[in-house]
């Protein structure tokens, strides 16, 4: 072999090394932009674990808010309640009843 031979196998080598870190650094680069993308990830998993449980909540609050309505509805149609509103709002009294108003102070 002569000089050229020497040559080429040193230029071989250094190409060779020059791929092996140019790979390298891609790999190194993946790694890096996958493990940034974890951890975001990672943050909106648990912003969405406290919004669904907040979110739970809430539908817990207007589960009983809706028993509630349910629960006035029935009495709202009762006799009870209709007596009540014709005496409270509209000033009516039974027939038999008698009103009994205070005298005013002087």
């Amino acid at each position: 072999m002569g000089i050229k031979g020497k040559r080429n196998r040193k230029k071989d080598r250094t190409g060779n090394r020059m791929a092996i870190i140019g790979i390298t650094m891609v790999v190194v680069s993946l790694g890096v932009v996958v493990n940034v993308k974890c951890i975001s990830m990672r943050q909106k998993n648990m912003e969405y674990q406290a919004r669904e449980e907040a979110l739970q909540q809430q539908y817990e609050q207007e589960k009983g808010r809706a028993e509630e309505l349910e629960e006035y509805q029935g009495y709202v149609q009762t006799r009870q309640y209709i007596e009540e509103v014709a005496k409270q709002k509209l000033g009516l009294v039974k027939p038999d009843e008698i009103v009994l108003k205070p005298a005013p102070k002087n």
